[in-house]
């Protein structure tokens, strides 16, 4: 980009120049050369005619965005960018600076805030933008922080116990809590800022109201933010009752809501940038936090983690032109996840203004989700609200009832953990023909979910999609099962699509709800996993043993992610391992296999992979002699004495 280019970009109104050609001269802006020395500790400078020089001031500081051109730049131009920032910090005490070193030969830059080394560095930022986008990088009232919004999840989470707000209906009201704080702070407080004055102000307006004034403060939010959204009534209706006009919330005195907002705007909001793709990821994380606190009654709840729907979200590779659909989306994990790196990927090679555009399009055009489940559907409905897509494309009642709306939505990436204990009512006559009185009369799918994979996939096949991924979370039964079912089913799918992969995850992925251990399997549909000349596999299948996700159990909080000495995430080195195994296709003892399989065949990594016996413990062996006299005791081969 040429320097008038470059100049209209961030804008003509906040340049500065003091020399010929619209330079800058620090020389001249000290006085002389000799000033600048002065100011540089004695240190007479090489370098001190910039090429650009921008800025900004207003009540939050002085902005400077400086640029330096080259036909092309290397590596060695980012010392004369920084004696450039020195020079500028030594004459300009107090401003903020953006360093940009940009080609004229094309738009290729490179940005750093505050200093210009390798920490410093902004990869992020690949295209030119305006002042107002390099303003918003020195942001500092809502600053992502992980760590500290989890810390106070748990300590949220306390305080409503002590307030007896029931556990079913802590994730709902906390979401709708985190929507009207949000809301009242982009209304009534200048650039959204979150600071003590920010609480102080509030705290006085959320004082005149009665506890009944604010719910029905709460309720008009709800009803502005829903304006045009599909089924409306219907997800008013459930938010009223599980939230707005619940026994315990309504039990609620002024004091509990002032105790319950402050927190959550000081404690939770304060440190989470929504503008962000990382603070997005943390809000869903907040969000989904409290689903670990589910009563008895619930056991049976299989709410995705975050971290396995995020891992499934880079297994299919989701990007910004992708239609994500979780035909069971409950409470919307993969929803939100999907929606999360599309806008992650949008951002890249994007100004503000184009990232704007096709965040929008993202949010009204990319997600669809289906949810049977009225108290899922409402924390569905909640889950997107918190992230901005108040008009998502969320429809309540079964898949199996919905054909038209999936077709309609053309998926070419589908998410989902389907029900595994699915009433055989609800599921299509025309999956049950061959099904047995008793099982057409059963309390549970004998397919272990994978009905809910075949539907998808004729649909698939009916509308002709091509290369559509498909990621599913299914019962480990339905990956070892040879019952007849079972093995008609896997028949059924392997005629008409590819099994790309089958992961073996974590044995308690669900802890505290749902005891059963999962796989992952991954395919294309559409796609004939056979030969039709041959009647072989026309690829081996990618197996994984990805059984330790480096999450731990802790009483009350469930399982909980661990760090290094350095702060740094396990689960992230080990997803990246994850993924890399399977995207190289690499076979390594102990973590993977792979194998030509048919619907005889156990599609599970244990059957095929080497072991890494310089890892085994006695403990392991132990375990393993359990786990079989388990598995024998359970299928009726031995019987308890």
């Amino acid at each position: 980009m040429n320097r008038h280019g470059i100049v209209d970009v961030i804008g003509p109104e906040y340049l500065t120049a003091n020399i010929e050609e619209d330079e800058w001269s620090y020389a001249k802006d000290a006085g002389n050369l000799g000033k600048l020395t002065e100011a540089l500790g004695g240190v007479k400078p090489h370098h001190y005619k910039l090429d650009r020089r921008f800025v900004d001031k207003d009540d939050t500081g002085t902005y400077t965005v400086i640029v330096e051109t080259k036909q092309e730049f290397v590596d060695s131009d980012s010392e004369q960018l920084a004696s450039y920032l020195e020079e500028e910090y030594a004459l300009h005490r107090g401003a903020k600076v953006i360093a940009i070193l940009a080609n004229t030969n094309d738009d290729k830059i490179r940005v750093w805030k505050d200093e210009v080394d390798d920490d410093h560095l902004l990869p992020g930022e690949t295209v030119l933008d305006c002042m107002a986008h390099y303003k918003k990088l020195f942001a500092v009232d809502r600053q992502n922080d992980r760590e500290a919004v989890m810390r106070n999840t748990y300590a949220l989470n306390e305080m409503l116990h002590k307030k007896d707000i029931d556990e079913r209906n802590r994730s709902q009201f906390v979401g709708t809590c985190l929507l009207f704080v949000k809301d009242e702070v982009e209304k009534r407080c200048s650039g959204g800022r979150v600071n003590e004055t920010t609480r102080k102000k509030l705290a006085a307006r959320w004082s005149q109201f009665t506890p009944s004034g604010i719910r029905n403060a709460i309720g008009e939010m709800l009803e502005n933010l829903l304006d045009g959204s599909q089924n409306k009534q219907i997800k008013i209706q459930l938010l009223n009752r599980d939230v707005l006009e619940e026994q315990h919330i309504k039990a609620l005195t002024l004091k509990d809501w002032l105790e319950v907002l402050s927190f959550i705007l000081m404690k939770i909001y304060r440190f989470i940038d929504s503008n962000s793709s990382e603070g997005q990821d943390i809000l869903n994380l907040f969000f989904i936090t409290f689903n670990k606190y589910v009563g008895k009654a619930d056991k049976n709840q299989a709410f995705t983690p975050d971290h396995i729907t995020d891992f499934m979200t880079r297994l299919t590779e989701v990007t910004y032109k992708d239609r994500v659909l979780d035909a069971c989306c409950g409470s919307g994990s993969f929803l939100v996840q999907a929606m999360v790196h599309e806008l992650a990927d949008a951002r890249y090679g994007h100004t503000d203004a184009e990232f704007k555009e096709l965040a929008d399009k993202i949010k009204q055009e990319h997600i669809f989700g289906i949810e049977s489940e009225e108290k899922a559907y409402g924390l569905s409905t909640t889950n997107m609200l918190i992230h901005g897509d108040g008009n998502s494309n969320v429809e309540f009642g079964s898949c199996f009832d919905l054909k038209n709306f999936i077709v309609g939505a053309k998926p070419n990436v589908i998410l989902m953990n389907p029900p595994y204990n699915a009433k055989p009512r609800g599921i299509p006559d025309a999956y049950k023909k061959e099904w047995t009185s008793s099982e057409k009369n059963g309390k549970s799918d004998p397919t272990k979910g994978m009905v809910f994979v075949k539907y998808l996939s004729d649909i698939a096949k009916a509308e002709k999609w091509e290369g559509t991924r498909l990621a599913v979370l299914l019962p480990m039964a339905a990956a070892i099962g040879t019952g007849t079912r079972l093995t008609k089913m896997k028949e059924e799918l392997l005629q008409d699509n590819t099994l790309d992969a089958v992961f073996s995850l974590p044995s308690e992925i669900f802890y505290p709800g749902a005891a059963v251990q999962a796989v992952c399997m991954l395919f294309t549909l559409n796609k004939p996993h056979f030969d039709h000349a041959t009647g072989k596999p026309r690829r081996k299948t990618f197996f994984g043993f990805y059984k330790d996700d480096g999450f731990i159990k802790r009483k009350g909080l469930g399982r909980v992610e661990q760090f290094d000495f350095n702060g740094h995430s396990e689960w992230k080195k080990i997803e990246k391992e994850w993924l890399n195994l399977y995207r190289n296709k690499t076979v390594k003892a102990g973590f993977s296999a792979m194998h030509a399989v048919t619907k005889d065949d156990e599609w599970l990594c244990e059957a095929y992979m080497e072991t890494d016996y310089t890892t085994l413990t006695e403990e392991d062996f132990q375990q393993t002699v359990n786990d079989y006299l388990a598995y024998l005791v359970k299928t009726g081969s031995v019987y308890e004495a």
